[in-house]
Order: structure tokens, then sequence, then C-alpha cells
């Protein structure tokens, strides 16, 4: 079920003006689930929201098909990816692998700039869920993840999880049951661990923070499809 509270494509783009980055509006438009599986992503229709050629809409879309989160389909077009319940779960299993080579990466090591920022990152999250946008703090939730990959110092790792957490967020549109209310103090939680060194703890936290994702899905759901003309209405 999408997010009730969120922003349209459409009224974030005007928000945004001409000049702004197509790849980063669609892949934030997917991780806020304003665009739900399955939708059909009609060049034409992109192109005439953006105010941009076809060529570059579908150079966007493809860089998005190469991280996994759009399906190109020879003469069918471009979708929103729809994962099968066994691919879901693998998606699920990688993220974990990633996020725990992550923490340990970044526990103990972690300056005093990046400990703000991810903080900064929570205080943003909590902000989003205060005022009930849960399609932004979705994607604030993404993105504490990502600069945490960031802290770590991998880039193959950021890459991989940018990738991963887009999934993530198809898999809880089509999969998930409500909201994910314990998230919240979690990051709080994971930073403190983090500060104090204890790898362990981190890769506890971490292992329980992921494990909620699995918890909150049921994976015998019928998913509906979505359309580009719901989002743009």
């Amino acid at each position: 079920m999408l997010p009730k509270n969120t922003k349209t494509l459409v009224e974030s783009v005007k928000e945004k003006g001409p000049n702004l980055d197509i790849y980063r509006r669609l892949f934030d438009s997917i991780l806020e689930q304003r665009l739900a599986p399955n939708t059909k992503l009609n060049e034409q229709d992109l192109a005439q929201v953006f105010g941009v050629s076809r060529t570059l809409i579908r150079q966007s879309l493809q860089r998005l098909a190469a991280e996994q989160v759009v399906v190109m389909h020879k003469n069918r077009g471009a979708y929103v990816a729809a994962p099968d319940v066994v691919l879901a779960k693998q998606i699920l299993d990688a993220r974990e692998l990633i996020e725990l080579a992550v923490v340990e990466l970044a526990c103990g090591a972690l300056g005093e700039t990046e400990i703000e920022a991810l903080r900064m990152m929570v205080a943003l999250e909590e902000q989003a869920f205060a005022q009930g946008d849960m399609g932004t703090a979705l994607r604030r939730s993404g993105e504490f993840h990502v600069r945490l990959a960031q802290a770590a110092g991998n880039q193959p790792y950021v890459n991989i999880l940018r990738g991963l957490i887009s999934q993530t967020s198809l898999i809880i549109a089509m999969y998930g049951q409500g909201e994910i209310q314990c998230a919240r103090d979690e990051h709080n939680d994971l930073i403190k661990a983090l500060i104090a060194g204890d790898k362990t703890v981190c890769a506890e936290l971490m292992r329980h923070h992921l494990g909620h994702l699995r918890t909150s899905c049921d994976f015998n759901r019928r998913v509906k499809s979505g359309s580009l003309a719901m989002v743009l209405s």
C-alpha cells in the first residue's frame, strides 16, 4: 500500500525546476513508493513532465535498470521492478551481508563529522515521521544506511547498498504490512554502539534492525500493478 501523505512526482518536479536531476527524481520517487512496483514508465509521459527529450529519459531509465529498480522489457518498455518472493528474500539476505560488513568497518572508526551527519539523518527521519510523511521517512531511513556506508569508506559497498535499499523499498511496497515502528530508536542505538566501538553489539543491532524488514512482510500477499497516471494525477 502506498503512503498517503506524499507529494506527487509532478509536484516534486515543479518544486525543483527544469534543471533537476532526472535520475535522482525517479530514484527518489521509487524509494518513497510514489512509483509503485509494476508501474509502467512511459518515456513520452515522463519527457513531458520533466520537459526534456525522450533520450534523456531513456538514459535515466537505463541507469535505474542497471541498479535493478527498473526492468526494461523489449517491445514493452520500462517498468518499476517487482521482485517475486524468492528474489525479495535474496535481496534481504544480500543487504544483511553488506550492512554487517559496513558496521564492521565503521565501528569505532567514525570521526565527529561522520557521527554528526548520521545524527542529522536520524533527526530528518524523525521529523518526517512526526509529520506523517511516511514516504519521505522511508527515504530518509535508506539515506541513513547509505551515509553510514560512505562513512565506513568503502565505495563499492555504497554503490551496492544504494540498489539494495531501493529494492527493499519495492519489497516493502509489495509485501509490507504497515509502518516499521522500531526503526527510529534503533538508528540512534546503532550510532551509540558505533561510537562505543563494540563490533559484536553493532552486528547484533544491525541484524535485529534488518530483521524487522522480514517480519513486517507478508510474502503471501497478492500485489497489484501501479500506473504512472496514478502518480501524475
